[in-house]
């Protein structure tokens, strides 16, 4: 028996589109950090709007990847079972 086609609702498009939000948020922490915020040195950021965003940085990006990465493997697994049939 051929395996089911998943429903167009089962959480791909959210998982795509939070976990590249919540990247892009990450992305724009550390650019932020680097550029406005006073940077980093050995003992961390030099403000403390710097350390905000270092944690923000530390936060969403691996959460973010890590959404996104789910997201495009249920994309690509749906894309195949879509070409099988």
């Amino acid at each position: 028996m051929a395996p089911e086609l998943p429903s167009a609702d089962d959480g791909t498009t959210q998982l795509l589109r939070w976990g590249s939000l919540i990247l892009g948020i990450g992305v724009l922490s550390v650019a932020l950090l680097l550029t406005v915020l006073g940077g980093v040195g050995v003992e961390g950021a030099h403000s403390n709007a710097g350390w905000l965003a270092l944690i923000t940085a530390m936060m969403c990006l691996p959460f973010g990847l890590m959404l996104t990465a789910l997201g495009a493997a249920k994309w690509l697994r749906r894309r195949n079972l879509r070409r099988s049939r």
